[in-house]
């Protein structure tokens, strides 16, 4: 995430020379390519932690913080 980003509320994931843009509402792919296999893994962890990216997106448009948030294991 980045603070003071645009609407709506979403995260940066970036594999190897992949980026892309996830929504974190829906879950929904709003720009970029990712390999199906990453990116199943990124939606894998994204739905576990939905409510605690919810609350950084939050805590970034405040520009406080961000609380770190588990890897996938």
């Amino acid at each position: 995430m980045f603070y003071e980003d645009h609407n709506p509320p979403h995260f940066h994931v970036k594999y190897g020379e992949f980026e892309a843009i996830i929504n974190i509402l829906d879950f929904a792919l709003i720009q970029g390519n990712i390999p199906p296999k990453a990116i199943a893994l990124v939606m894998e962890w994204a739905a576990l932690h939905k409510e605690e990216l919810l609350e950084d997106w939050n805590l970034a448009i405040q520009g406080k913080p961000l609380k770190q948030i588990a890897p996938l294991v």
